[in-house]
């Protein structure tokens, strides 16, 4: 089986890729180190030598034997779960690791799609895609139209400018300048519920969200005091900062409004689906899925339960 990467956007550098790490560019910050180049050069698909699971391929539906390759969707611009090489062309990260790997435990071929992650639902929804592993989490508006199945544990953390020269807390956030990212879960979910419970419950002004594209842009924005944080995947928050550790400082985790684990998403009631958690659950029990939660310094990530919904 071999794995097609078929990108229908433009690929991006690995300069725009890592403007996570390094605030946009616009910090003025050094190169990344010889360890981020290693990964970043490694193309090795980490699903060779995989055998199909039997049991899957068993609830495959036929039309998906028949045409013999799964697409799957996904906002590539987020390391270090989901990037671009720096070939410009391969997907790379955990969540393109955990792709490759459900398409080899199903013996299909495997397309990646790069989406802007708030389109992602709608097109699962109308068929143009057959699922996404894009650090998705549950949340009911999605469940509403998605089958989603448990792969990973991320969350979210907020980030301030480097020193944190406004000494703020997760409690003195009331009336500040917040990015998220469009149609994320802490756009949705996350900051509404941290200002509710920090701020307008106790007659606090709200925290103020500034709706930005994607995490780049929000991290140039706070670096330029635009902003006065960021509210994002704890996950590649914690790359960028091992990266560039004078680019910006981490308040903490943000521990309401929604659940730290993240799933793979297909249309809600699709045949795949069954076929799909009983590939994911023989994915958890790789040594693969731990090879490649270590590669990217995500090993507290990991979970045994493919739960459906």
């Amino acid at each position: 089986m071999k794995t097609i990467n078929k990108l229908q956007t433009a690929a991006v550098g690995l300069a725009a890729v890592l403007a996570l790490s390094a605030c946009g560019g616009a910090a003025g910050v050094s190169s990344t180190s010889e360890e981020t180049k290693s990964l970043t050069n490694n193309t090795t698909d980490i699903s060779e030598g995989v055998q199909p699971d039997a049991d899957a391929v068993a609830l495959l539906p036929q039309s998906y034997k028949d045409k013999g390759e799964l697409t799957v969707a996904m906002d590539l611009h987020y390391p270090p779960t989901t990037f671009l090489a720096e070939d410009n062309q391969t997907p790379i990260g955990l969540n393109p690791d955990v792709a490759r790997l459900v398409a080899k435990k199903l013996d299909l071929d495997l397309k990646f799609v790069d989406t802007k992650f708030d389109t992602i639902v709608p097109g699962l929804d109308g068929g143009r895609f057959d699922f996404t592993a894009t650090t998705m989490s549950k949340t009911e508006e999605r469940l509403k139209v998605l089958d989603m199945i448990d792969y990973f544990k991320a969350g979210n953390s907020v980030a301030v400018a480097a020193g944190n020269p406004l000494n703020l807390t997760m409690e003195t956030l009331c009336g500040k300048n917040i990015a998220v990212t469009q149609g994320s879960t802490g756009q949705l979910k996350r900051l509404p519920a941290l200002s509710e419970q920090t701020c307008t419950s106790k007659g606090q002004p709200e925290i103020n969200a500034v709706t930005l594209p994607n995490v780049q842009e929000a991290l140039t924005q706070l670096h330029s005091k635009r902003i006065d944080g960021v509210l994002y995947d704890t996950t590649s928050l914690g790359w960028a900062q091992k990266q560039q550790p004078d680019s910006f400082t981490l308040l903490g985790r943000v521990n309401v409004g929604s659940s730290d684990v993240t799933a793979i998403g297909v249309k809600k009631g699709s045949p795949l689906t069954p076929a799909l958690q009983k590939a994911i659950q023989s994915v958890l029990e790789t040594p693969e899925y731990k090879e490649s939660l270590e590669t990217w310094g995500l090993e507290s990530g990991a979970i045994t339960d493919a739960k459906l919904n």
